[in-house]
């Protein structure tokens, strides 16, 4: 990593530099706020609350992106409260051992890794469920609740919904994987738990399961129609039911499904290609179901 050090006694930032080029980051250092501004951008910053005169706003202001933890002496509301409220992440007591702050900035670094990646699922989350539509209303249901589907993406759609309303993480379990019975037993406390593939479960093993379930902050889902559990049961279908059906669709109802949904997202010309169609096909097949492209 780059490390910025901004520290007015020499012989500790010396130290401090040569401890962490050991390990393998770069360090540049210097010795006021005004020189430390002029300066490129930084991983981490360690700034030193103890240089008299000297105003931490531009500093902290100008490297918001980067770790910037306070190296301080004692703590008061200049060294300490003050500049974490602008945006530093932490702070540590001098003197201090350098295991300690490499802890802190390791953590601090693993903690945005964390950050950006979850904003990264965020994002991809809402743009997957943007055309998944239901009518439930997600804020006054308890759980444990059983969801019906034949489509995954609708239940999952539900479950990321809801925990996010409830403000709790969640945690995911295929009862497809191996050790998935047992994996129930230890279930982590204080978040949502969602389960999915409940159809692969055998008769003799559903009665073990809603038992292991109870009164548990669960949601369970199945692409199977739900009749055994004494648990509340969501069934939820899509706009479109054709797919709701468990036989295999005829041709034409399924070039009918693809035209009026992507007809918005493909050219016509793209979209007769992933039909396997001509253009003029698409055309009269638009012409024979009476659909309308919208301009």
């Amino acid at each position: 990593m780059k490390i910025l050090i901004i520290e007015n006694e020499i012989y500790l930032a010396q130290s401090i530099a040569t401890k962490l080029g050991e390990l393998g980051h770069t360090c540049e250092m210097c010795t006021s706020t005004k020189d430390a501004i002029k300066g490129s951008s930084y991983d981490v910053v360690l700034l030193s609350t103890n240089i008299n005169g000297q105003d931490f706003t531009p500093v902290i202001q100008s490297f918001k992106k980067s770790i910037i933890i306070l190296m301080v002496s004692y703590i008061s509301n200049d060294t300490v409260s003050k500049p974490l409220t602008l945006g530093a992440k932490d702070y540590i007591l001098k003197p201090f051992m350098i295991e300690e702050l490499v802890r802190k900035i390791n953590h601090y670094q693993e903690f945005e890794k964390l950050k950006t990646r979850n904003d990264a699922y965020e994002k991809y989350l809402t743009h997957s469920f943007a055309s998944v539509a239901h009518n439930q209303d997600v804020k006054n249901i308890e759980l444990p609740l059983f969801i019906s589907s034949s489509f995954q993406k609708y239940s999952d759609a539900f479950a990321f919904e809801y925990a996010k309303n409830q403000d709790m993480p969640i945690h995911f379990l295929s009862l497809n994987e191996i050790d998935s019975m047992n994996e129930l037993t230890m279930l982590p406390q204080n978040c949502i738990v969602y389960i999915i593939d409940y159809q692969v479960l055998k008769k003799s093993e559903r009665k073990t399961f809603c038992s292991l379930i109870k009164d548990k902050n669960i949601i369970v889902t199945s692409n199977e129609k739900i009749e055994d559990v004494e648990h509340p049961i969501f069934e939820i279908k899509s706009e479109n039911n054709i797919f709701d059906k468990s036989e295999i669709l005829p041709i034409e109802d399924y070039v009918k499904f693809i035209i009026l949904n992507y007809q918005n997202k493909y050219p016509d010309t793209e979209l007769s290609k992933k039909l396997g169609i001509s253009r003029k096909s698409l055309w009269e097949k638009r012409k024979k179901y009476d659909i309308i492209k919208k301009k």
